[in-house]
């Protein structure tokens, strides 16, 4: 009897300590890298994850001239669900490395952009017009960024105001 206890312990504490280290890479990480440098496998996909945590609520950052202008969203499961989903590379960071990440920002060429709400889009075209029409278009739908497009009669309705960008 005590044989057999002292084997079921064994198993859950090796079973722990696979899990503990199977997790470690990413254990304390509280953000995700987003590189869009030439290790991004993405970079279309990436934008429109980052648009997804934008719509979601949440708040990230843009790190102009960081690795190609990288994302720093949240660390969050459906954040890495949409990633890993996609296709984008990304990386967990911890608050250490998000440290020396701002450090390498501040001291260079660099700054961080917050962002925190996704932008109401629309494309000046054709209702006729296909996502193939037009490369901002083509590269929306691709992104699976939504964009709504706008002709004559709704710039004559005012519709302008409704959207944060518009692409002519």
């Amino acid at each position: 009897m005590m044989r057999r206890t002292w084997r079921k312990i064994t198993r859950r504490v090796l079973a722990g300590l696979v899990l503990l280290a199977a997790g470690a890479p990413e254990a304390g990480a509280q953000h995700l890298l987003v590189p869009m440098d030439l290790e991004q496998t993405d970079h279309l996909k990436a934008y429109g994850v980052v648009f997804d945590v934008l719509t979601r609520g949440e708040a990230a950052e843009w790190l102009l001239n960081y690795r190609g202008g990288s994302f720093m969203p949240p660390d969050s499961e459906e954040s890495r669900r949409a990633l890993r989903l996609r296709g984008v590379a990304w990386e967990p960071v911890d608050p250490s490395e998000r440290e020396r990440i701002g450090e390498v920002v501040a001291s260079s060429n660099m700054e961080t952009v917050r962002l925190e709400q996704a932008p109401r889009i629309a494309v000046y075209t054709p209702p006729t017009s296909r996502p193939w029409d037009d490369a901002v278009t083509l590269a929306l739908t691709y992104a699976e960024i939504p964009y709504e497009k706008v002709w004559d009669p709704d710039l004559l309705a005012g519709r302008l105001s409704e959207f944060d960008w518009l692409h002519l």
